[in-house]
């Protein structure tokens, strides 16, 4: 009740004035010593802004005036911020100063109370006021809102805070603006757009200086340090000298004021200047470079400067603006009207021009809504602009086309935040009086070697370790603020587990549910599996293990083909390519040597085998001091060589292939195991069984589940199951442990991995996930796996897989370079051997002319002698030695 003493006073007043209420009469336009018509307005002098729109309203007459040869009045009434005084106000210019128009004064309170008169007496009501209800208008016929709905700003807000993520934001405002109701609506959802909430909406008292400090103390204890500072200048700086004084302006403290209070950041001495340092502001925009602004702003400063010479500043501030352009709309509404009432509200809300704070044009009786803030950053003696945000396009350093843009506010350049400091501030703290975290544990996890709870579960002597215990005490090491934690046991299943996290959260108030007293956890540590399901309770760090879910069956020894065992070491085409790399070299060998062995005898058939025997044996039978030509000894160097290698490559993997322990497994995937309506096993309580009923569609029946890993083994070994289906990091387990028995076959099924649990929105967990990040880069998590995994490792080794055939790519440069060789040698031989027969082709070819040439004179004299001769024709042959001597 006593939030509202203005309304009971109002109620008072109503009274009053219902009294002679019909015998007022409807004011409209008259001619009075030559006065056309009158504006009223209602202002609180004492503000800056009082004093801002006083002067600008009374310029804007003056310039209607000139420009137009009118001759409007203009009568202002103060109103001291008093919603009574203001109703009192505007009573007085109706019935008394005979006004056609209000413009009605800068609060929501003082509005409605000024709207109600207005419109009993059907005068128009401009309303400065950046908020005005929805309802208002529809209420009040003769409410109009000339300023700028400021909707929008919430918007800008919300990217700031999103700018740097963060999650939770402290509301403070005026007690008794009931205008607010839809300003925060908006500020709620915007929020909800950048991942954020708002933890405290905190209505401040005006007078109360210690509630006001009561207030600010409880804020103080809690966990968030983002405020939103949505009331008045004179208010706001109260409420900036008390937190100052409590030591909430300085390092990891963020401040962000609307337009209320940063529209006059320009009008701050030096002194409010090093109050607020390091205090965001989101301002009105409007275009200071335009050529009918600079005018106004010159004539402005200096009447301002001589009115109120004890102003710190004199330039004109958006409430300057908007006043202005109010009076010029009501002005030209009333020459249009030409002293007819019913069409003046008419013209009103029909207005179209550019006035100086932009386009001026009504939709439903209001402004069109601002899409243009300011960002300023108090620093120093005054202040220092960021940057604009527009509903378009965001954050950007300057307005227009080819200006730059982000969706962040820190891409703009570094911020001075409270303290001095250019650091970003985290957002959040522990709070003072907070208890340690709760964090649950299971107890029944199928792997004690990643957690481990011993000790009875109703007392206090419960001993907490494992792999993931160890995790996540580093990974708090890391972080930048110590946090108090303690473990506590829980019996339950993983998902329940998670729900009581969720459970905690919705007991919750006001979003803080990390340090409210609750039975339940505020996070849960242990091997728990980040599936879709379990993020409709909470949220969970980076995963810290490998993802994945394979399938594991028993293993049988590969003893089949024992007979070509030997064969194993190479593939087929590397026996393929050695087969014909012996071949070719033999034949080269052989090629060049033939001339000094024994000729071949025999059919062509029996020469070709005789040929590739000999090249096969040349390797293992010739020796280098039967070799008579270089060539053939150069080839025969290289040959031995590439033997060698492969000889020896070859002894080394048959003999691997024979020690090794060959391992197939008994199922090689699960349509076979479908076919055969197998039964398969997983983990109690673990999230496999609704994933291979769900995904890989096993019926229910056909899954088992168990406790220990030595349970499930005994299950394969007894072939109670065919196949058991294990998280990953369970998988290298159980095989490091029974690596001789069994092994993983088929796929590896994408599933989330292992991570620690939280409550959704929480404030840790950006910084957890950025520990935890740490700690593995450092590879403290490998060290802790590999510690863990050597305690369960097989004695024999493991041996899963046998070693591999080699193919001809291994020894690409040994074949290479043997055939190259052998092609050379055969090259030279060929050559040579062609140019000596050549040679001897010219020597006998030679010899044969000169003997046919001895020849044939030989003949001729013989012929002679024979013809000087008796012939005589003997009857028989010449004796032999007659025939030798002619020839």
């Amino acid at each position: 009740m006593a939030k509202f003493p203005f309304l009971f006073s109002f109620l008072f007043f109503a009274l009053i004035v219902s009294g002679n209420h019909e015998t007022q009469r409807t004011v409209i336009s008259k001619m009075v010593d030559g006065v056309r018509g009158k504006i009223g307005a209602i202002v609180d002098k004492n503000s800056r802004i009082g004093k801002e729109e006083s002067l600008a309203m009374l310029m804007a007459v003056e310039d209607f005036n000139n420009v137009n040869d009118q001759n409007f009045s203009f009568v202002i009434k103060d109103f001291k911020n008093d919603p009574n005084q203001a109703a009192l106000a505007a009573e007085d210019l109706i019935s008394m100063q005979q006004v056609q128009v209000l413009i009605g004064p800068q609060t929501w309170e003082a509005v409605s109370v000024v709207a109600k008169v207005g419109s009993e007496n059907k005068i128009p009501v401009l309303a400065l006021a950046n908020d005005i209800p929805k309802w208002a208008t529809e209420r009040l016929a003769f409410l109009v809102q000339a300023s700028p709905s400021q909707f929008n700003q919430m918007r800008a807000i919300a990217a700031i805070i999103g700018s740097w993520d963060w999650r939770l934001v402290n509301v403070i405002y005026e007690d008794g603006d009931f205008s607010t109701a839809e300003v925060f609506s908006y500020l709620e959802h915007a929020l909800k757009d950048v991942g954020a909430e708002i933890s405290e909406l905190v209505s401040l008292p005006q007078f109360d200086s210690n509630l006001l400090s009561n207030e600010l103390e409880r804020l103080r204890r809690g966990p968030s340090r983002v405020f939103v500072v949505h009331t008045s200048f004179k208010f706001g700086l109260h409420l900036f000298q008390t937190a100052k004084e409590m030591g909430m302006m300085e390092k990891e403290y963020v401040w962000i004021t609307t337009d209320s209070f940063t529209s006059l950041a320009h009008s701050f001495n030096v002194s409010v200047n090093s109050l607020l340092q390091g205090v965001i502001g989101v301002k009105s925009y409007f275009p200071e470079n335009h050529p009918p602004f600079r005018k106004f702003y010159r004539r402005f400063c200096s009447r301002f400067r001589i009115e109120h010479s004890d102003e710190y500043n004199h330039e004109p501030s958006i409430f300057a603006v908007q006043a202005y352009d109010a009076v010029r709309t009501a002005a030209m509404a009333m020459s249009r009207a030409q002293g007819k009432a019913h069409r003046l509200f008419k013209f009103i809300k029909l207005a179209d021009f550019q006035g100086l704070g932009g386009n001026i044009q009504f939709k439903d009786r209001k402004l069109v809504p601002a899409n243009t803030f300011q960002i300023i950053n108090v620093m120093g003696r005054s202040y220092r602009e960021l940057g604009f945000w527009s509903v378009e396009l965001g954050f950007s350093r300057e307005l227009g086309k080819n200006s730059s843009t982000s969706s962040s506010l820190k891409d703009l350049g570094p911020v001075f935040w409270p303290g001095g400091y250019f650091e970003t501030p985290r957002g959040w703290a522990i709070p003072t009086d907070a208890r340690p975290l709760r964090i649950g544990v299971p107890t029944s996890p199928m792997f004690k070697q990643y957690v481990n709870v011993e000790g009875d579960q109703i007392g206090n002597n419960l001993s907490f370790s494992g792999l993931a215990i160890d995790l996540f005490k580093a990974t708090l090491d890391n972080l930048c603020v110590p946090l108090p934690h303690k473990f506590y046991a829980y019996s339950g299943t993983y998902d329940d587990l998670v729900k009581q996290i969720y459970l905690k959260e919705a007991s919750a108030s006001n979003g803080i549910f990390l340090f409210c007293l609750s039975k339940e956890f505020d996070a849960a540590v242990g091997d728990i599996a980040i599936v879709s399901t379990r993020y409709e309770h909470a949220e969970f760090t980076h995963p810290y293990s490998e993802a994945g879910l394979v399938m594991v069956v028993p293993a049988i020894n590969n003893r089949s083909n024992r007979a070509l065992l030997f064969t194993k070491p190479f593939t087929l085409t590397m026996w393929i390519v050695i087969s014909v790399v012996n071949i070719y070299n033999g034949f080269v060998v052989w090629f060049i040597e033939r001339n000094h062995g024994p000729e071949p005898e025999g059919s062509m058939f029996s020469q070709a085998g005789t040929m590739l025997c000999s090249s096969f044996t040349t390797l293992f039978s010739l020796q280098g001091n039967r070799l008579h030509s270089n060539l053939s000894r150069m080839t025969m160097v290289v040959w031995l060589f590439v033997a060698l290698v492969i000889t020896q490559i070859y002894t080394a993997n048959l003999t691997s292939m024979l020690t090794i322990q060959q391992l197939e497994p008994t199922i090689s995937n699960i349509e076979t195991l479908r076919r055969m309506n197998a039964f398969v096993g997983c983990g109690r309580g673990s999230f496999v069984k609704g994933y291979l009923e769900t995904v890989l569609h096993f019926s229910t029946e056909a899954i088992k589940n168990y406790s220990t890993p030595d349970g499930l083994a005994d299950a394969l070994r007894n072939q109670e199951i065919a196949a058991t289906f294990l998280e990953v990091p369970f998988a290298k387990l159980f095989l490091a442990k029974f690596c001789k028995e069994f092994m993983i076959s088929g796929p590896t099924y994408k599933v989330g991995g292992f991570g620690f649990a939280f409550p959704r929105g929480s404030l840790l967990l950006p910084y957890v996930n950025q520990a935890l990040l740490k700690v593995s880069e450092t590879g403290r998590y490998r060290k802790l796996e590999d510690s863990m995994i050597a305690g369960e490792k097989c004695e024999d080794g493991e041996g899963k897989d046998g070693s591999p055939s080699l193919s001809p790519n291994s020894f690409f440069l040994l074949f290479v370079l043997s055939a190259g060789v052998s092609t050379i040698a055969l090259t030279l031989y060929v050559y040579n051997a062609t140019l000596k027969s050549n040679l001897q082709q010219n020597t006998i070819w030679r010899l044969m002319i000169a003997v046919m040439r001895k020849w044939g004179n030989h003949r001729r004299r013989f012929s002679r002698r024979v013809s000087e001769e008796p012939q005589t024709i003997p009857n028989n042959f010449p004796n032999v030695e007659n025939v030798q001597s002619l020839a």
